[in-house]
Order: C-alpha cells, then sequence, then structure tokens
C-alpha cells in the first residue's frame, strides 16, 4: 500500500468529507419535521390520514435507497439547475437537491416510527393531567408530550446521523461530489484503488466516531434533571 498521494490529492477528501457532513445535516433535519408529522399522522383517530403515513413509510422502508435515489433523481434531476464550488469539489444542484429529497424522505419514514415510539414512551398520566387541566388536546401535544418525545429519541436521532453519514455514499451513482465520489476521482488520477479506499474508510470511521462522542455528550446534557 502507498499513500504518497495524500499530500496532492488530501482536498478531494477534507472538501468531500464537508459535502457529506452538509448533506447528512440537511437530511436529519429535514427528516426529523418529516419524521414528526408522519409520527402524528400514524396516531391520528382520521382513519385516511393513517393509511397514508402507513403508505408513505412502508413504501420507502420496503424498497431499496438506492432504487429510490436513481428513481427520485430520473424524475426530480435538472441540468438547467446551477453548479457552485466546495472547495476543489463542483456541485451540481440538479443531483445535488434529488438526492437531498430522497435520503431526506427515506430519513423521515425511519424517523417516524421512531418519534412514534418516543411519543408512545411518554407516560398516559401526562396527557391526562394536562387534559384535567383544560388544556386542548393539540397544546397537550405540543407543549407537553412532544417535548418529552424528542428528549426520549435523541439517541435515535444521533444513530439516524451517523446512518445518514454512511449511505450518502450512494449519492455518488448520480453524480453528488461527496468524499465518496471524491475518493473514486482519486483512485482515477493516481489507478491505485486499495490505498484511497482504506483512507477514506478510516475518514468515514474518525467522523463518525467524533460525531458519535458529541451526540453522547449532546444527549447527556438534555437528560440532566431527568434522570430516574
Amino acid at each position: 500500500m502507498n499513500f504518497d498521494f495524500l499530500p496532492k490529492y488530501l482536498p478531494y477528501f477534507n472538501d468531500g468529507m464537508l459535502v457529506t457532513i452538509l448533506i447528512s445535516a440537511f437530511v436529519v433535519l429535514i427528516g426529523t419535521l418529516l419524521g414528526i408529522v408522519t409520527a402524528l399522522g400514524k396516531l391520528s383517530k382520521v382513519a385516511p390520514v393513517r393509511w397514508l403515513a402507513n403508505i408513505y413509510i412502508e413504501l420507502f422502508r420496503g424498497t431499496p435507497m438506492l432504487v429510490q435515489i436513481m428513481l427520485g433523481f430520473a424524475l426530480l434531476g435538472n441540468s438547467s439547475f446551477p453548479t457552485f464550488q466546495v472547495g476543489i469539489l463542483q456541485q451540481d444542484l440538479g443531483r445535488l437537491l434529488p438526492g437531498i429529497l430522497v435520503l431526506a424522505l427515506n430519513s423521515g419514514a425511519y424517523m417516524a416510527e421512531i418519534v412514534r415510539a418516543g411519543i408512545e414512551a411518554v407516560p398516559a398520566g401526562q396527557r391526562e393531567a394536562a387534559y384535567s387541566l383544560g388544556i386542548r388536546p393539540t397544546q397537550t401535544m405540543l407543549t407537553v408530550i412532544l417535548p418529552q418525545a424528542i428528549r426520549n429519541i435523541l439517541p435515535a436521532v444521533g444513530n439516524e446521523f451517523v446512518t445518514i453519514i454512511k449511505d450518502s455514499s450512494l449519492l455518488y451513482t448520480i453524480g453528488v461530489m461527496e468524499v465518496f465520489n471524491g475518493a473514486q476521482t482519486v483512485v482515477n488520477l493516481t489507478y491505485q484503488t486499495v490505498s484511497p479506499m482504506l483512507f477514506v474508510a478510516f475518514y468515514y470511521f474518525v467522523v463518525t466516531f467524533v460525531v458519535s462522542r458529541l451526540l453522547s455528550l449532546l444527549e447527556k446534557k438534555f437528560g440532566k434533571g431527568y434522570a430516574k
């Protein structure tokens, strides 16, 4: 193995990882919002709303993400969108936006089940106490149940963030210039495969490890005052 390429080609990995983290942050943010809305739909007493929520969840959880990405790009990809630079990597919005949207929709389906479990984990007495104080059901959900549910799901949201960092490498298939695509570019330029791929695997590990530790600290901070 030869890592002599690193000094010259390191920007492909660094700039690519920056793009990967930005994509993951947007995906988790949008996916969490979608998950909250879908979870409330799944818990709704209105049958058609529950059906729609269930169809969305089952559809995105029951089909391969790679197929979803390819289909999303075929339907939403647009060559007329502008491009911009992140370091030395050129980003095509016509590829980036469909990729983020599809990943967010996929993440939202999984987040919906996580949020639903978080809501159901809140003791029923909390809801009954709020009702007895005259607080309306919608206000009870927004001010009493959801804040506690979000605290319950923080570890799962952290796991989803780490998962998305790794799964975003699938956007390579539609030409998004993230870290895996940057590594593939180095492979093409150096005619080496093993060393660049080993380095990008190590880079993924370091980043996901650091993110996991940071999220763990955040979880402990939010959990203060709630420990049993």
